[in-house]
């Protein structure tokens, strides 16, 4: 992994860890202890797909960099559905606040991607490598 590319996944988890706890907070003080572990849950979901993703997508751009933008629509769309099923089977779970996991889910969701979209903007990556190989006259 490439230091632009641990820079990217930094920036996009720690917005994303410090949503997952404010949404923790505001969900132990709406639902209590099921709110907080529903929204945790959330939050950690959304970590491990986002940053699972993000490693994948980056993964691939080595390997294909001819496929990286179906690629990075294959990854998008794939961790979205996977989420809305994942929230659609929880919808009637008792073992936590499933309003709570779906709520603190979602804003985490928007966070990493904001985020990510942040990293991307502010990056610095040369598009063209220079050739270091040729020597100079």
């Amino acid at each position: 992994m490439q230091s632009n590319d641990a820079r990217t996944l930094l920036h996009c988890a720690l917005p994303t860890a410090a949503a997952g706890v404010a949404g923790i907070a505001v969900s132990a003080a709406v639902a209590g202890g099921k709110g907080a572990l529903g929204a945790a849950f959330g939050a950690l979901l959304v970590l491990l797909f986002m940053g699972g993703g993000l490693l994948a997508l980056l993964w691939s751009a080595r390997s294909w960099p001819h496929l990286f933008q179906m690629m990075g629509l294959l990854v998008y769309t794939t961790q979205i559905l996977i989420l809305m099923v994942v929230m659609t089977a929880l919808r009637g779970t008792s073992a936590f606040n499933s309003k709570c996991f779906a709520f603190t889910l979602l804003a985490a969701t928007l966070v990493w991607m904001a985020a990510q979209v942040r990293s991307h903007m502010k990056a610095k990556v040369l598009y063209v490598e220079p050739d270091s190989a040729r020597p100079q006259s």
